[in-house]
């Protein structure tokens, strides 16, 4: 097993908890529509955080720590892409205000952080008694994968809790900030955000499901594991209004990441039948035959697919616009365009 120096790890960790906390204080003090160039610095430098954490993972561990580090955050970085399709979806159905979209976010990125650590540590001790869970992460990582490329999903509807709540409980036509319960005609009732605390708390709840037997399919060290999702999420809200619209016309990105997962799933089943303890497979012996698949392979595959699916998205998102005899970018205005 990998280690690294306890100093780093403790370390590492209340400093990211430092900055997730400044980030949300940044939302409560300042709400507001983050500029374009706003946007661009907070991405660039989230980004750079996280590739200078790898490198004092290789100075300080080596390749190995450096190498999981990164292909475990990218693959959590795609999955959390492919999150705020999802959230552009809630925000377009429940009309969200623009300015308040970016403290519903980082409510959503606060619970998509509880639902992974909890998954995290389960996760982790699943895998410290049973070899064989590595069988069904394996096997739920492909089914995703085939969902996610081959399966439409209709994201018209409600999901049930929404459902049974909009029969129950009085909902005020209009959003009061943040607030989940507000004062309508002297009558207390509750807002909209409540739908969309409870659709995001979803969504996250199901996102966390597939992201982490994903991360654990390239590494099993947990510290690694709740590293990369925290670098995943962080910028993600910032990342949603850089891309604005543009995030609609990645059409091809589902499948760059459906080919992740799979890829992933296949490691998966391929590790957990070279350490194979299942008395109906092979008389309980391990498969040597089982080739295990490296870290530096799972991030060529990795970076590989995510390049291919986002390129052919813009290529063919350029060639629909010409059709219609525009620009890309004149189609896909920023958010900030209309904010004030």
């Amino acid at each position: 097993m990998l280690q690294l120096p306890a100093w780093f790890e403790i370390g590492s960790l209340v400093v990211l908890t430092l900055i997730l906390i400044a980030d949300l204080l940044l939302v409560v003090k300042r709400p507001h529509v983050p500029s374009f160039r706003e946007s661009t610095l907070w991405v660039v430098f989230y980004v750079g955080l996280a590739l200078l954490f790898a490198l004092l993972m290789f100075l300080l561990g080596d390749a190995e720590h450096a190498g999981q580090f990164i292909a475990g955050w990218l693959t959590e970085y795609s999955l959390s892409i492919d999150n705020l399709f999802v959230f552009v979806i809630i925000m377009a159905r429940f009309a969200v205000p623009k300015k308040l979209q970016q403290e519903v976010l980082m409510v959503g990125i606060i619970l998509a952080l509880i639902f992974r650590g909890v998954f995290i540590l389960l996760g982790a001790q699943l895998i410290e008694n049973f070899s064989w869970i590595f069988y069904l992460f394996g096997a739920w990582l492909v089914y995703t994968a085939y969902q996610q490329a081959f399966v439409e999903h209709d994201d018209d509807k409600d999901n049930l809790l929404v459902r049974i709540l909009r029969r129950r409980v009085k909902i005020s036509d209009e959003y009061d900030g943040i607030k989940i319960r507000t004062v309508v005609d002297g009558h207390r009732m509750y807002t909209p955000i409540l739908f969309v605390f409870i659709a995001i708390g979803t969504t996250d709840l199901l996102f966390a499901l597939d992201s982490i037997p994903a991360i654990f399919g390239i590494t099993q060290s947990a510290f690694i594991v709740f590293t990369a999702n925290v670098f995943a999420l962080m910028g993600l809200r910032q990342l949603y209004f850089l891309l604005g619209g543009l995030l609609e016309r990645l059409e091809y990105l589902k499948y760059g990441i459906a080919f992740i997962l799979a890829f992933i799933g296949v490691k998966l089943v391929l590790h957990a039948m070279h350490v194979n303890e299942l008395p109906f497979i092979n008389g309980g012996e391990h498969i040597e035959w089982a080739p295990e698949i490296s870290t530096w392979m799972s991030l060529g595959v990795i970076v590989a697919a995510m390049a291919v699916a986002t390129v052919a998205s813009v290529i063919k998102a350029n060639v629909d616009a010409k059709q219609r005899g525009h620009k890309l970018m004149d189609e896909v205005p920023h958010f900030t365009d209309d904010a004030r």
